[in-house]
């Protein structure tokens, strides 16, 4: 706690006239681009790898990076709030769903989990269960990988999924006012990936991958 409360002061003495600008204008209105679902860990900072400013990403982070299906009960109305929000309200042309290396939820579904004392939690993971049922079948993008991390790009793979359940979603994918895509990020080597659907596996995002995935969008 202390060094977020030193962080705030230092923010404050370090912004630049720049800055100050860009939050009045903020202040306005804000017009994201793209809806980033990320996972709640505190290692994943998308601003961070991507090098976005303020005002460019509308994120939803939750555990597991989880998008519930579309008429799930209500417990999970929030996330469908947020792609809501994010269609009608922001009119957001892409929506980036982003895994993780070493997920502590993807971790919890292939070792399991004493949820004696965390039954959110465990009602929470049923949205990852299929991924697991996947790969302990064989299905996977990459064997060379720890079983938990294979479940974690699944798992990108199968939120699209449930995110394409939704009808909002469905009729702007095919509108093409809408792109949908599978990114991981390697926390180990802070390395991002993107998942190529002709090549099923996830892509290291170089300066070459990075122009193609520029080319495509154009």
């Amino acid at each position: 706690m202390k060094k977020l409360i030193q962080g705030i002061v230092d923010f404050r003495n370090n912004l630049t006239e720049e800055k100050r600008s860009l939050f009045s204008k903020l202040a306005l209105g804000q017009k994201p681009d793209v809806l980033f679902v990320a996972c709640s860990d505190s290692r994943v900072v998308p601003n961070l790898f991507a090098s976005t400013n303020p005002g460019d990403l509308f994120v939803l982070r939750n555990i597991g990076n989880f998008i519930p299906p579309a008429f799930s009960p209500k417990l999970e109305d929030s996330v469908g709030a947020v792609l809501e929000f994010s269609i009608f309200n922001l009119n957001v042309a892409d929506i980036v769903v982003c895994g993780h290396s070493e997920c502590g939820a993807m971790q919890a579904i292939a070792q399991g989990h004493d949820f004696d004392s965390s039954p959110h939690f465990a009602s929470w993971l049923k949205f990852g269960k299929e991924s697991l049922e996947k790969v302990k079948n064989g299905i996977t993008l990459n064997p060379h990988l720890a079983f938990h991390n294979q479940i974690s790009q699944m798992n990108v793979l199968q939120q699209i999924e449930h995110l394409k359940s939704y009808p909002f979603i469905q009729e702007r994918v095919k509108k093409h006012t809408l792109r949908i895509h599978g990114w991981w990020f390697d926390i180990a080597h802070a390395d991002v990936y993107c998942y190529e659907h002709e090549l099923n596996q996830f892509v290291l995002i170089d300066e070459s991958e990075g122009n193609l995935i520029i080319d495509r969008m154009s």
